[in-house]
């Protein structure tokens, strides 16, 4: 039997680890790059939202480094074809034999880390061949399926302010991603250490931390973390009244126009789980479930016209749910 007490404090080693030997490169943003964690260790994906130039495809890829896992960047435009994305279906011949047949050429999303970089500028219809995938874990080519390759981790990145040529993900869309992640801006002081780092010649060269097996054993580990009743309860209340239709809470009722379902209340107990492991506790508290509150809910709290009248947006409604249901 797997000694659960001994991963989750190698588990907990292995993120300080991790934490300094991607500070080698990427100055800062330890909070996201936990989160990251914290999506992947739960078998979620991530969107991140954040002005260009803020080192998310750099951040990506050096996690990939560091689990020795297979990166790929697809940039989306107006002109890709979903067949861009989960590969094709080419026409060649034996040379011995002179026939013909058709074999399908693996696309960019058979890796383990997929960055998917703009990915509302792109149609929907192309939106959909990678949201597909990332439900279901495979690609379907003329009637024969080709499963991903575990760990399968979808990072999807949007700029906040070009909206023009944008194809906006629906809200069915974004309920699959388990976490929205906001990048901002660095402090002065990691500004000032990101300009000396990056403007030398020399540059780090990481080493893998943790292996593409622990990490799959990872994901199991968080799966059997323990939580208390009142644990999951809290993160039930949160998402039940964050629906209109649902509570009796009154700001709710007036700023929101669609709540969380309940893919949100199993995401938050998955992160909460995911997050316990990580610091090397046993099992997740109340906090936990706080912790991951925004990045869970703010895609899924959907505020009305009243809210953007009075600038409310959803991050503030969480704050008050929070504090509302505690």
């Amino acid at each position: 039997m797997v000694d659960d007490t001994k991963q989750v404090k190698k588990l907990h080693q292995q993120r300080d680890e991790l934490f300094d030997e991607i500070g080698k490169v990427i100055i800062g943003q330890k909070q996201i790059i936990r989160q990251l964690l914290i999506a992947q260790l739960s078998r979620g994906h991530c969107l991140l939202i954040g002005v260009p130039g803020l080192a998310k495809t750099m951040m990506i890829s050096s996690l990939a480094e560091l689990m020795d896992l297979k990166f790929s960047r697809i940039q989306f435009t107006p002109d890709l074809m979903p067949s861009d994305i989960t590969g094709t279906e080419i026409l060649e011949e034996d040379r011995s034999t002179g026939k013909r047949a058709f074999k399908f050429v693996k696309g960019p999303v058979f890796g383990n880390i997929i960055l998917a970089d703009e990915i509302n500028r792109t149609p929907p219809k192309t939106q959909a061949a990678l949201l597909e995938a990332m439900q279901e874990n495979k690609v379907t080519a003329a009637g024969e399926d080709y499963n991903l390759e575990a760990p399968f981790f979808v990072l999807a990145t949007q700029n906040p302010i070009e909206q023009e040529g944008t194809y906006p993900l629906p809200e069915a869309q974004l309920d699959r991603f388990m976490f929205s992640l906001n990048i901002d801006y660095p402090p002065f002081e990691d500004e000032i250490e990101i300009v000396k780092s990056t403007t030398i010649e020399q540059q780090a060269s990481l080493e893998t931390i943790i292996s593409r097996e622990q990490i799959l054993e990872y994901q199991k580990l968080v799966r059997r973390v323990p939580v208390a009743d009142n644990v999951i309860e809290f993160a039930v209340k949160l998402s039940v009244n964050s629906r209109p239709g649902e509570t009796d809470i009154d700001f709710v009722k007036e700023w929101v126009d669609w709540g969380a379902g309940p893919r949100a209340s199993q995401y938050l107990v998955l992160a909460a789980k995911a997050s316990a492991a990580l610091d090397g506790r046993p099992a997740p508290g109340i906090q936990d479930i706080i912790d991951v509150a925004k990045p869970v809910l703010r895609h899924r709290i959907i505020p009305n016209f009243n809210a953007e009248a009075e600038g409310i947006d959803s991050n503030v409604i969480v704050e008050k749910l929070i504090k509302e249901i505690q």
